[in-house]
């Protein structure tokens, strides 16, 4: 009987294993970097944008100078105030009637204070070597940071040879631990934005980015009807007022006041006690307020069809993507690169990050301890230069005081010389 009884469960095990399985066949990873072994180099070509002017920076292999796992590596960005462009050809797909996931990680370890970190879907041929800010693209997504002010997430796409920013205001990661960014782009031209595998933003390409007129506008010439009824509440008809309510005055003569002691009425006149506000008054009288039943609500200026938009169902197809790049600026290098994904599984690319993430604890360990290490140092070198310049300064003081001490030295002796030469004068 006890076999039996966990019979269903097995099945059912089973069961969501073989759909699983069959989900994955069906999934198609089109470019997977992980930089895990020096191969990559074979995949990807620097470009030499920049280089004839000394501006073009340069990437290595490395794992950065924290990580969960030190054989973990990626591309880093070396040399400060520099241009940075590399590019991998992959195999040419089309996001026409399928899901398309764009999903990187980085790390920015240098304190940038301004620069890019984000990277480029590619169409068309491309000179791998020419590479550079001019170059087409398709997607541009990721990290853009620039002081405190600045620290923009793009989502940039391109329709018709245009590019396109979301109008949406989204902010990125700006701490110095590895983030993974990820753009899902979908057949009905809805999208997500995560950040580290949790949703940050959402919606729709016809709303969030001006690239077609919009379905609905407002008619402008709209009138509100003359019978529209916007009143929420009105007098109650049915209220009555009080008998006697308007014969109750405003102010009666004050109970408790007593006439002087020393009021004389033939020089004071009759005496009147002081008036006083009259507890009983209530004020003009008002029909209470009862819900208005033809209440229609605020009027609002009605939204209708929008004569110049035209739909286009294929607003959310790229040009077939045949290239992924990264072309970014940065004041301060340092930036990792990693896990490159591109995919048309949603699911797949978040187990791709909880993978990475295995390791996050021991990465905020290794950062927490090179911060210490880091806050030591610039401890240490304020102290010296604290120490460095009280020396300065005693220097500076004593070299006052010999000045001082030579200058007394001199006035002192023209001053016996002059009290000298007067004595002889005088004999």
């Amino acid at each position: 009987m006890a076999k039996s009884k966990h019979k269903p469960l097995l099945v059912t095990s089973f069961l969501l294993l073989l759909f699983s399985l069959i989900c994955s066949s069906f999934a198609e990873i089109i470019f997977e970097e992980r930089f895990e072994e020096d191969g990559w180099q074979s995949r990807w070509v620097r470009s030499d944008w920049k280089r004839s002017e000394g501006k073009a920076g340069s990437f290595k292999h490395a794992a950065g100078k924290w990580n969960g796992d030190p054989d973990d590596k990626g591309i880093q960005t070396t040399t400060d105030a520099r241009h940075f462009a590399i590019s991998a050809k992959i195999p040419e797909f089309s996001n026409k009637n399928r899901t398309l996931v764009l999903q990187y990680s980085i790390r920015l370890e240098q304190d940038i204070e301004c620069g890019g970190g984000y990277i480029k879907l590619l169409s068309g041929y491309v000179n791998q070597k020419k590479f550079g800010g001019d170059t087409p693209y398709s997607v541009m997504f990721g990290p853009d940071i620039c002081g405190t002010q600045t620290k923009k997430l793009h989502v940039i796409v391109s329709y018709q040879g245009q590019n396109y920013p979301i109008k949406k205001d989204l902010q990125c990661e700006t701490d110095k631990l590895t983030h993974f960014y990820t753009f899902i782009l979908r057949p009905d031209a809805s999208y997500s934005v995560l950040i580290d595998g949790r949703e940050r933003d959402s919606g729709s390409m016809y709303t969030d980015w001006d690239i077609l007129p919009p379905r609905k506008i407002k008619a402008v010439n709209a009138k509100k009807p003359a019978d529209w009824d916007d009143r929420e509440y009105i007098d109650d008809p049915n209220d009555v007022k009080p008998e006697g309510h308007d014969s109750i005055s405003r102010e009666i003569p004050d109970p408790k006041a007593k006439e002087p002691h020393d009021w004389d009425e033939e020089e004071d006149g009759l005496w009147r006690a002081p008036k006083i506000p009259n507890p009983a008054y209530k004020g003009p009288w008002k029909r209470k307020k009862i819900k208005n039943p033809n209440y229609k609500g605020k009027w609002k200026i009605p939204w209708i069809d929008n004569p110049e938009f035209e739909d286009d169902p294929d607003l959310y197809v790229l040009k077939p993507i045949k290239y992924v790049g990264i072309e970014v600026w940065q004041v301060k290098a340092g930036s990792v690169y990693d896990n490159i994904l591109i995919c048309d599984d949603p699911d797949y690319a978040k187990k791709v990050v909880e993978e990475v993430f295995a390791n996050r604890e021991a990465e905020k360990e290794a950062f927490e301890e090179a911060e210490k290490v880091r806050k030591a140092k610039e401890e240490e070198e304020a102290q010296r230069a604290r120490e460095e310049g009280e020396r300065r300064r005693r220097e500076r003081g004593h070299d006052r005081r010999d000045r001082g001490d030579r200058y007394r030295d001199r006035y002192k002796k023209r001053r016996h010389d002059y009290m000298d030469d007067d004595y002889h004068d005088e004999l």
